[in-house]
């Protein structure tokens, strides 16, 4: 087994404050792409209006852009390392753009799929990147630095998706699709040129040790190669699935539910209940992301899990019964959408944690990866949901997230350990042996 130690720790050149510089234009460039995701609910219906073409099948090239957007990740990792982040971040800012223009000229099914893979190729290109560099620049606020650029892609559709609803309501989907997607692309672009990775390995202090983090730099083949991964992955995938299943019905089931024009006053505000859940929705999940990895770096990765898919399962629930009075509905997706949203910074500070910082990009890469699979159920979702309710989807979602939850504290937390203690004594064991050699 081929394994690297990491290098003695050693003063990285940089300014002490450029590293949060970088991760800054890291959150922005991931606020850029975050509307591929999170704003396509608002497009659903008047697409379908337009074309006639049923959500199931416009629903399908979501799932295309969620799996492109995340398998393609570990190749796009690979030319992270080879080129650095500057290139591939540019790439992105170039395809996010092109896929809106081609979706505000789409009139067949075929070109809106197109649309959607070049989307994810350009948004995994991006959020890949942005992940992997703020893991190198912070390991030692792993959880953190995952949490905050996370956090961009998580929030950064809340201060979009109202001027997003205007324009579609006043000039049609069609121009909002041109004029958001050639000003995201623009601005990930011009960013890209300032990004970079660390010029040395950033040291992780001292005070983290209490958290369990290899010293071993593990190569993506032994990563495939270890139980904990697929155990990781199959968790995630447990959780991603209802997020994704929520986050791009919830116009479509808020409609059902015939109550996404009826106003809402909360906080001061009041407005139709499906923009105020959307934007509401938009700033829990941006808040929930580097407030969870904090957590997590306090209380434990798997603890912090726990907690959040617990959450998310009785808020599901919630939903499922008391989902039709508007501001159950608001209220229950804004703390759910809060929770859920820390898969996307637990995830990433767990795999560096467990597996090391020299190939952190391409590591996290392949676990994010889950998000894809989780996907394929989205459309199942829509199926699930003709023939029994969208109370059976809730259900179902519930049950996955109750189980992930069990899953974090006694399945994860003891195979990780257990994993990181074993081949640091093997390492160790084979340093002593190659002295007395």
């Amino acid at each position: 087994m081929s394994i690297t130690t990491q290098p003695a720790a050693s003063p990285a050149p940089e300014g002490p404050y450029f590293r949060w510089l970088q991760l800054g234009m890291g959150i922005v460039c991931m606020a850029m792409i975050a509307n591929l995701q999170y704003g396509w609910t608002l497009f659903v219906d008047p697409i379908d209006a337009k074309y006639h073409w049923g959500r199931a099948a416009i629903q399908l090239a979501f799932t295309l852009f969620v799996v492109t957007e995340t398998w393609l990740v570990p190749i796009e990792a690979w030319f992270v390392d080879k080129y650095g982040p500057r290139a591939v971040i540019m790439f992105g800012g170039v395809m996010i753009s092109l896929a809106w223009v081609l979706n505000s000229y789409a009139d067949t099914l075929v070109l809106l799929y197109v649309a959607a893979i070049v989307g994810g190729i350009g948004a995994g290109s991006v959020y890949g990147t942005c992940v992997g560099n703020a893991l190198k620049w912070f390991p030692d606020r792993r959880g953190l630095a995952a949490g905050a650029t996370a956090a961009g892609f998580g929030a950064g559709a809340a201060i979009t998706v109202v001027p997003i609803a205007n324009m579609v309501a006043e000039s049609g989907y069609q121009h909002a699709f041109f004029t958001f997607g050639i000003g995201q692309g623009v601005i990930v672009f011009i960013l890209a040129i300032f990004l970079r990775k660390p010029s040395r390995v950033m040291p992780a202090k001292k005070k983290q040790l209490h958290l369990p983090q290899t010293k071993i730099d593990f190569t993506p083949p032994q990563v495939l190669r270890s139980p904990i991964f697929w155990v990781m992955y199959l968790v995630f995938v447990m959780v991603a699935a209802g997020g994704l299943m929520a986050a791009a019905q919830i116009a479509p089931i808020a409609h059902d539910f015939k109550i996404a024009d009826q106003p809402v006053g909360l906080f001061g505000f009041q407005m139709a209940a499906l923009t105020f859940a959307i934007s509401l929705d938009r700033i829990f999940d941006g808040f929930g992301r580097p407030f969870f990895g904090w957590v997590s770096d306090t209380i434990g990765r798997e603890h912090t899990m726990f907690i959040a898919f617990g959450t998310g399962a009785l808020m599901l629930l919630t939903l499922s019964v008391y989902g039709h009075i508007p501001i159950v509905f608001v209220l229950a997706t804004a703390v759910y959408f809060g929770v859920f949203g820390e898969i996307y910074s637990l995830f990433p500070a767990t795999s560096g944690d467990t597996f090391g910082v020299k190939f952190a990009t391409t590591n996290n890469g392949m676990l994010y990866t889950a998000k894809g699979t989780a996907s394929l159920l989205v459309p199942l979702a829509s199926i699930i949901a003709t023939h029994f309710g969208w109370q059976a989807v809730f259900v179902v979602a519930v049950a996955l997230n109750a189980t992930a939850a069990l899953m974090a504290v006694f399945v994860i937390k003891p195979m990780r350990r257990a994993f990181i203690l074993g081949h640091e004594a093997t390492a160790s064991a084979q340093a002593t042996d190659a002295k007395v050699a």
